[in-house]
């Protein structure tokens, strides 16, 4: 299988008619969790808010040496950024896991240097119940919607996906149940790792690499998923410390 981590090296500023990958309805910028974040080495992600000042997302969308922001847009869509202070990766986490297609820790928290703004709020983290073929999953990302298409990233959207294979504790994978990942259909692409992945309103993963129909490499094929089963007890504790932190 060839997949990768769904970084963005360029991102512009649009209002594209597509969506994750497809068809996805775009979602609202009101009453979410979900924050886009950018790093000084042109990288691009996304999370989502744990706590007025925490962020949830991948531990392969913040390296280190580099410095991270959220971006937040005004009503009329004019960007403004808010600076990441603290960055921590899970101890586990091993990059030559992720691209060697292994399981790893891939789970990252931000603390912000000041509150996200009141059209944010906290995500209800859980592990959920124990994943089946076929169990349904909403993800959300500020992802292009157009692989290699930068100006189609920035925009939220949503798709809802069905489990596939054998999912677990250490891995979920997801697909576009209409398309069966055998054509392209809806998932994540690039932009939209650490995305929130949900069950039922619950936050119960990040998205961490994608593949083309039939495995190939890129977008609309199926979408991994880390599960915070796992990682609960590290993400609840490391949160905590963050908030009191000096």
């Amino acid at each position: 299988m060839r997949w990768f981590p769904l970084l963005l090296t360029t991102l512009f500023f649009a209002n594209p008619a597509l969506a994750i990958t497809g068809s996805a309805p775009i979602e609202s910028s009101e009453n979410r969790h979900e924050v886009m974040i950018v790093g000084s080495g042109g990288t691009f992600c996304t999370g989502a808010a744990i706590a007025r000042d925490v962020v949830l997302t991948a531990a392969h969308c913040v390296m280190p040496r580099s410095d991270y922001k959220v971006i937040e847009f005004n009503p009329v869509r004019e960007p403004y950024f808010i600076d990441v202070r603290t960055v921590v990766r899970h101890p586990k986490f091993s990059l030559s896991d992720l691209l060697g297609h292994r399981a790893t820790a891939d789970v990252a928290l931000l603390k912000m240097a000041a509150p996200l703004p009141q059209s944010v709020s906290p995500a209800v983290m859980g592990e959920g119940p124990a994943p089946k073929p076929g169990d349904e999953y909403t993800i959300r990302g500020y992802g292009v919607a157009v692989r290699g298409d930068g100006k189609t990233g920035g925009t939220l959207r949503s798709a809802r996906l069905a489990a596939t294979g054998k999912p677990g504790n250490l891995q979920v994978r997801l697909v576009d149940a209409t398309t069966g990942g055998i054509k392209a259909g809806l998932g994540a692409c690039t932009g939209d790792s650490g995305a929130p992945v949900y069950r039922e309103a619950v936050l119960v993963g990040v998205v961490s690499w994608s593949t083309a129909p039939k495995l190939e490499q890129g977008c609309g094929g199926l979408t991994g998923v880390t599960p915070l089963a796992l990682y609960l007890s590290w993400i609840v504790t490391t949160a905590s410390k963050l908030r009191t932190a000096p």
